[in-house]
C-alpha cells in the first residue's frame, strides 16, 4: 500500500499528473485543487489513495492530507464513485465540504460537474451520520476540555462536527482546537486554523 509519492512531477494534464521517482513514472489521478499547486519539473509529495478493481488499478493523489480524508469519505458515499468524489472536491475545499455538510447545503456539492441533487443529499445524509456518530464518541469519551467546551460553544461544536466529518478522531480533534482564539473567528477560520495545526 501506498502512502505519499514523492518525487518530480514531469507531466500535468487536466485531472492527473505524473511524478518521476526514482525512475520509475506514477500517474496519479487528482483533483483541480491539487493540480494547480504543482509545477513541471519541481518536486512534489502528494498522499496517495489505491482504488483497485478487477479491471484497473489507478492511484489518486492528493497535495494535503485532509483532501485524502475528504475522498476516502467520499468514496464510501454508496453511489460516490472516484471521479464524482474528484469533481468534488474539484469544486470545493475540505474545509467548504466539512461546512455544506454541517448546514445540509446541496448547492456547494452541486456545483461540481455530474453531481446531481441526489448524489449531493446522499453524501450529506451519510456523512452527517458518520458526523453524528463521531460527535457521540467524542462526548463519551471526555478527553480533554475542548470536546467539553464545544458543547456550549456553538463555533466550537461546528468546528469539531466538521473536523470529524473530515475524519480526524476525537484526540486529533480536541488537541488541535486546544489554544485557539475561537471568539474571534469565524467556524470556517477555526477548522482552518485546526487543519493548520494537524498538518504541522
Amino acid at each position: 500500500m501506498y502512502y505519499h509519492i514523492a518525487g518530480t512531477v514531469t507531466d500535468i494534464e487536466p485531472n492527473a499528473a505524473v511524478i518521476d521517482c526514482s525512475g520509475v513514472g506514477y500517474l496519479l489521478n487528482a483533483s483541480l485543487n491539487t493540480i494547480s499547486r504543482l509545477k513541471i519539473g519541481e518536486r512534489a509529495k502528494l498522499y496517495v489513495t489505491e482504488v483497485i478493481r478487477e479491471d484497473s488499478f489507478e492511484l489518486y493523489g492528493f497535495a494535503a492530507r485532509a483532501e485524502k480524508r475528504c475522498f476516502d469519505m467520499l468514496v464510501g458515499v454508496s453511489g460516490v464513485g472516484p471521479k464524482a468524489a474528484l469533481s468534488i472536491l474539484s469544486s470545493s475545499t475540505p474545509e467548504a465540504l466539512a461546512m455544506a455538510v454541517i448546514s445540509g447545503d446541496e448547492r456547494a456539492l452541486t456545483v461540481a460537474p455530474g453531481i446531481g441533487k441526489k448524489i449531493a443529499q446522499r453524501v450529506i445524509l451519510e456523512l452527517k451520520d458518520k458526523m453524528t456518530k463521531e460527535s457521540s464518541a467524542m462526548d463519551l469519551s471526555g478527553a480533554g476540555t475542548s470536546a467539553a467546551n464545544a458543547q456550549g460553544d456553538g463555533k466550537l461544536a461546528d468546528a469539531s462536527a466538521a473536523l470529524s466529518v473530515l475524519g480526524y478522531g476525537a484526540a486529533e480533534i480536541n488537541s488541535a482546537l486546544r489554544g485557539l482564539d475561537t471568539d474571534s473567528l469565524s467556524v470556517e477560520d477555526i477548522i482552518k486554523a485546526a487543519l493548520k495545526k494537524m498538518m504541522k
